[in-house]
């Protein structure tokens, strides 16, 4: 698990805040690896968005990225997707380039190929930071009639003294949800592909009678890292889509 472990690159001084405690202001692997994440989204849209009459790779794919979060915030949050559509893009970014970064660049062995949301802490900031705005937007657009969304329309007044909590506590256990999800695809399919690679490299170093197993074996390590590429757009892909739900709950509170 050492390749999960956080460790300090540039030691910076730590100060304190009252009510919250000493902080570390330190650079970690974890943090230089959010730094590169952002470093190559920038990069990788500079040239990506140049807008050539004739589309390259890097365009085309960067047109595709953007076509796909495009329609998630027409299709699910409607008319009012467009003014949501930077903020889920810049999630669904950095959730892809952080994936990705981590399967392109963790033979590397230091914080170019670290993964940063194989980390609670980065994942569940990223949740919290969906249901605040989910919270800020409702609260804009709808005043104090947000708190409908915690008691839907056409539902016996009885029903509410269990609804009610029910709703709020369905609502406040979002971000955790977002989190786990995330972090535990990214940890987990990691540490599969690392256990798998040991068990390929020690037969592959034994005797030659255990080769064509380490070869056999081999196969399902290139099938699942594949799989694991797969995985890191589906999650970057399904962050996306809930965060537009979440929107399109407040942004279209009176058809909830």
């Amino acid at each position: 698990m050492h390749q999960f472990m956080i460790q300090k690159i540039v030691e910076l001084p730590s100060f304190t805040v009252p009510g919250l405690g000493v902080i570390d202001m330190s650079i970690t692997n974890s943090v230089a690896a959010m730094l590169l994440s952002a470093f190559l989204i920038v990069t990788f849209y500079s040239f990506a968005g140049k807008g050539a009459v004739v589309p390259g790779r890097l365009q085309t794919v960067g047109e595709m990225l953007y076509g796909i979060v495009d329609g998630l915030t027409s299709s699910i949050i409607g008319h009012d997707g467009k003014k949501y559509l930077p903020f889920v893009f810049a999630l669904f970014s950095f959730v892809l380039f952080a994936n990705l970064q981590g399967m392109l660049f963790g033979w590397t062995g230091n914080f170019l190929g670290f993964t940063s949301t194989s980390q609670l802490a980065v994942t569940l900031t990223l949740g919290l930071m969906v249901i605040l705005t989910v919270i800020g937007v409702g609260f804009a657009k709808n005043g104090l009639k947000f708190f409908k969304l915690f008691a839907p329309s056409g539902v016996p007044p009885v029903l509410y003294v269990i609804l009610v909590p029910i709703e709020i506590i369905s609502f406040l256990i979002r971000p955790i949800t977002l989190a786990l999800r995330l972090f535990g695809n990214m940890l987990g399919g990691h540490v599969v592909l690392k256990i798998f690679a040991t068990f390929v490299a020690i037969l592959l170093a034994m005797t030659p009678i255990y080769w064509p197993i380490g070869i056999l074996s081999l196969t399902s390590v290139v099938a699942l890292t594949a799989l694991e590429f797969m995985v890191a757009f589906l999650q970057a892909f399904v962050f996306a889509v809930l965060t537009c739900v979440y929107l399109n709950d407040v942004v279209h509170l009176d058809s909830h």
